[in-house]
């Protein structure tokens, strides 16, 4: 899982820096931060319950800074204005939905292994509920060539981000 994050954003980004796309932007930080957090949670198993909540207590710090972040750029592409590429958009977050899909499922018998596993089982569900919200959006900015279902699904993931679980502080 932290393999298929690492590598999926490296092509998210740099789909979404090609595309425009602040949802494909939005979802590339989102597996930059999963993959930190499977690697926290790789390093905490084994480890104290201290340790295992210190790990989740993190990932929910990278959550809220990524939050920031994609929201930062959503305003930016509302100000300076964009032409996200839905095409691009579409085939890529549906590539993303097929690999995040996959370790939701992989995660799935974990989820109630400590608040580390609990907190890489949250972020898995959320990048499968982006990925389906980017494809959406990138149909929508084709059918009406708007940027704003972009925006939009830009704003709802960093609002998704903002909402950091109880899991991570408990």
């Amino acid at each position: 899982m932290l393999g298929i994050n690492a590598l999926l954003f490296v092509v998210e980004m740099t789909a979404g820096l090609i595309a425009r796309s602040t949802g494909l932007i939005g979802e590339s930080l989102d597996n930059f931060a999963d993959a930190a957090v499977y690697g926290l949670a790789l390093y905490a198993v084994g480890h104290s319950v201290k340790m295992q909540v210190r790990a989740a207590h993190l990932a929910g710090v990278l959550q809220l800074i990524l939050a920031v972040g994609v929201l930062v750029e959503v305003v930016r592409r509302f100000v300076f204005g964009s032409e996200p590429e839905s095409l691009v958009m579409m085939a890529i977050a549906f590539v993303a939905l097929i690999a995040n899909t996959s370790c939701l499922l992989l995660i799935s018998k974990h989820r109630e292994g400590g608040a580390h596993m609990k907190a890489s089982w949250i972020f898995s569900a959320n990048d499968v509920v982006i990925n389906l919200g980017v494809i959406t959006a990138g149909a929508l900015v084709a059918w009406t060539g708007s940027n704003y279902p972009d925006l939009i699904i830009g704003t709802i993931a960093g609002a998704l981000y903002l909402t950091v679980p109880d899991a991570f502080w408990r």
